[in-house]
Order: C-alpha cells, then structure tokens, then sequence
C-alpha cells in the first residue's frame, strides 16, 4: 500500500519599515524582499514606529499612521453603497458563477464603503470574485444596500496584500438600527495583540492610557457595559495619584500583559472585561523603550531599567543582573530616550541577551552581549561588550522563524536600511559595498607571576592555542592574533597600564 502525506505549514513572511517604505518577503524567492505599494499614506519612519502582526495583518503604528498591511484578505472594489448600509463584519457574500460559486467572509468595510476586504473561498470551477456577476449577502448581521451589489458596480478585484489605514469599522444597520463602531486614539505610537484584542498606547494626548479593541475585532473601539468582549481602557497607579508614562506593552502569549511605565511597571493578567487583574510588578524601575525587553527559552522576562538589565520571573520580583558586574553600565552609556534606543533580542540559537544602544540622530552605538551559557554561582551570566559601524547599529530585531530553514535566525534592522545577521564563517562586516575586519579581543588576569606572596617571577613563555583548523585543512583557520603583556608592581598598576595602553612588553 503507497502512503501519500501532504504536509500543512503556516507561512512565514518577514516584514519591515525602512525609509518611509514597507518592504515584505513575498513567494519568488525566499528571502526576497519587494516593496508594498504604500502611496495612499505613507509611514513616517524618522518618528517612532511599531509594528505587531495580527489576524494574518501587520499592524503599524506611527503616531498618526495608523495603517494596516493586509496578507490574508481578497479586496473588491465597488461604487459607494448607501450611508449605514454595507455589510457587517462576519457576513457571507455570495457570487453564483454558474459552475462554482465564489464566498467571502467579510472582514472590513473602508470608511468610503467603496471597499470591501474579506477571505475568499470558492467550490466547483470557481477560482475567484469576478466583474460580470452580481454579489449577494447573506445579512447575516447587518442589512446591505444594495442588494445584490450589480455587476456594474464592481469594478476590480484584488489579491493581497493591501495597505489601507486602520479606523473603526464603518456605521452598519442591524434589525434596522444603526450600530456605531466607536473611534480609535488621534495617535498611537505602542501597539500589541493581546488576548484577541489591538491594544494601543503612547498618545502624547493621554500618555498614561492603554486602549483595547473588542475581542477578535480590531475595528470595534465602541465601548458597551455587561459586554465581556467590549472593547475597554484604562491606566494603572494608585488612586488620586498621576499615573506614570506608558513606555512598551510586552504580551506573553495569551497569559499576561506587562505594561511598563518610565519609573515602575504592571503586569495584567487575563482579560479586563472579564476577571482579569491589573498587578504591580515594580515602583522602583521603569522600563527604558518600547523594545527594551525580551524572554529566554525558560520564560524569564529581561527589560533594561533604570539602573541597566533586569531579570524576573511573572509574578516575580525584578533582578538588576548587570549592578553585579556592570554597575555604573547606565552612567557610562548615558542613554536617554529622547535620543537613543535601547533593544533586547533573545538569540535562539545562540543562547543568550544581545542588549543594543543605538543613538537614533547617526547609528554610533554600545552593545553587549549577555551570555546565558556562562552563568557564575550568583546566577548571573557574563557581559560581553560589542561595536558595529555606525551604518549597522542596530534600531530593531526579531529571531525569524522561517518556513525555509537557512533563514532562521536572529535578523537586525540597522541604521542603514539594510537587514543583517550574524555569520559565524565570515571575519568582516559588510557595510554596504565594502568590508570591515572584526576586531575582537580578551583581557585576562591580572595574574600573580610567583606562586608565594610578595616574591618576584619570570614569565619565559606565552602559549597560544586558538580554535579552528590547521591552514589549508578543512577546517576554517583563525587568523592570525596579537598579544601584549603588562607588567607591574601591584594589580592595580596593571590594570592602569592595560586601560591607557602604556609599556606593554
């Protein structure tokens, strides 16, 4: 007997803002990034943008641009319907080909009413929505006029993806009364999905408040009481007292949403609208920027705070790792977030924190690598500077779980435009046309050259045993390494001939 598997995948696709421009991965070659046709609004990427994925959309949020970039919907295009009278949100619309049929469960309506977005799905020899045929609705929901849509009035259909502004849904009748959608923040510039819901903040308006859509419909911001779904906001503190500034919403999956603040941070648990509990996690950090944090493989959450990098379980109580080994970290890089970002990715594969300080005005940053696999007995792990040219610093980042293997990693958005990776088999950066060598480097000791206190030695020889092959094996080779030796009468000493460089044998 002959088996036959056909295996089902999600599909993957890498999305980025650059330039003012959306660029996406599409299904010509893997890795290959075109351009999403942004010119009816574009973005603005010399201000502050975030972008989270939802309901198979990218949601971007840039102050003012609040746009979508649609992957999953099929759009028709049609003349304007009747004031109040398009179709709801869960509504089937209908063309009967002759052979087959062509469905579409409807997701939004533009404010125009001239476009209707949904899924598309077809039976017998149906493949798509076409211009000849009338289009019917179920009204389901909401009543639609006209209806059928005539022929004559549709004019294209189109495949994804979309780039259209996200608003409320617009007004719709249901058992002949008119139902409004409500209206979303003027601005927004921190977004995230949590719990089915868009949740937004950072309106220079009301910088303490977070807003949620309904649950599973990020165009319902109509808030309705004894509604477990209704969309809802709210802030965090204590009563009669200021609320702190909201600087990142960090949700984990559907457990919880932390909620960081410039002098301390919250945690919810579940759902607001239905039993959900708003807790403090800290009063004494804030978290630095909206993408100052990330999780390791055992579900620890790291956040930069105020007096560097932190580490807590949730529910837990926050950790400053760095004050161990780093602790003037925060006044030697004297980062404000005015002018610099600070981002946190987990490596995957790699194991560990890369903690990125990049100043917005020219890309010259501070980087440090916090290595999980070198944890001492405090359980604390080692800090490992690290510089990029200017052109590469890093202003943003994801570990890309791609459908095609080889591009599975951490990816990095650089000050440049370009998207980087890190290569173990390369010894240069590419920064644009050209190549700039690595350049890394180790201190060890001071070391005590005689065994007994307060005696004298001599060092006779160094020893150095690099990893690699041997030249012209199989193996790569390292490259060549220069050392140098300090000497002194006391530790102290040494260290300060090391840090100025001065009288090396």
């Amino acid at each position: 007997m002959v088996v036959t598997l056909t295996e089902y995948t999600s599909k993957r696709r890498l999305i980025a803002a650059a330039n003012d421009e959306i660029w996406w991965e599409d299904d010509v070659a893997a890795g290959g990034m075109v351009e999403l046709d942004t010119s009816s609004g574009a973005i603005d990427t010399t201000d502050q943008l975030n972008m989270f994925e939802a309901y198979q959309k990218a949601l971007i949020v840039n102050g003012a641009n609040l746009k979508i970039a649609d992957f999953g919907n099929t759009k028709i295009t049609i003349t304007a319907l009747t004031d109040n009278r398009c179709p709801a949100k869960g509504d089937l619309l209908t063309q009967d080909q002759g052979d087959g049929i062509a469905y579409m469960i409807v997701d939004f309506v533009n404010t125009a009413r001239t476009n209707i977005y949904g899924y598309a799905y077809y039976t017998g020899n149906a493949t798509a929505f076409n211009t000849t045929v009338d289009i019917s609705s179920n009204d389901g929901i909401a009543s639609m006029d006209p209806n059928p849509i005539p022929n004559a009035n549709i004019s294209a259909v189109t495949a994804p993806p979309h780039w259209r502004d996200w608003t409320p849904y617009p007004d719709v009748t249901i058992d002949g009364v008119v139902v409004s959608y409500g209206s979303m923040p003027d601005k927004a510039y921190l977004g995230c999905l949590y719990n089915g819901r868009a949740v937004l903040s950072g309106n220079p308006q009301e910088p303490n408040q977070w807003y949620m859509s309904r649950q599973n419909n990020i165009y319902d911001w109509q808030y309705i009481a004894n509604d477990d779904q209704s969309p809802v906001k709210g802030k965090q503190g204590d009563l009669g007292e200021a609320d702190d500034i909201i600087r990142s919403l960090s949700p984990y999956k559907d457990d919880y949403l932390s909620i960081g603040c410039a002098s301390s941070a919250f945690v919810m648990f579940g759902d607001p609208m239905y039993g959900g509990e708003l807790r403090e996690l800290t009063l004494t950090t804030g978290i630095f920027g909206a993408n100052s944090y990330c999780w390791d493989n055992n579900n620890n959450f790291y956040f930069w705070g105020n007096n560097g990098l932190y580490k807590t379980t949730i529910p837990g109580v926050p950790q400053c790792v760095s004050q161990f080994k780093l602790p003037r970290i925060v006044t030697d890089e004297a980062a404000s977030p005015s002018t610099h970002r600070i981002t946190l990715l987990y490596d995957n594969d790699r194991h560990g924190i890369l903690v990125c300080i990049t100043l917005l005005a020219d890309g010259s940053n501070s980087n440090y690598w916090y290595d999980l696999n070198s944890i001492d007995e405090q359980g604390v792990g080692g800090f490992f500077p690290e510089s990029y040219p200017d052109a590469c610093g890093i202003y943003s980042g994801i570990y890309y779980d791609s459908n095609t293997a080889s591009l599975k990693g951490l990816v990095l958005g650089c000050t440049d435009g370009y998207i980087r990776t890190f290569d173990d088999t390369v010894k240069s950066d590419v920064v644009g046309q050209q190549s700039n060598a690595i350049n890394s480097y180790v201190n060890i000791g001071p070391i005590p050259m005689s065994g007994i206190l307060n005696r004298e030695g001599t060092l006779s020889g160094v020893d150095l045993t690099v990893a690699g092959g041997g030249s012209g094996g199989s193996q790569s080779d390292s490259n060549d390494v220069d050392f140098k030796v300090y000497t002194a009468r006391t530790s102290e000493q040494v260290v300060e001939r090391l840090n100025a460089n001065t009288n090396p044998n």
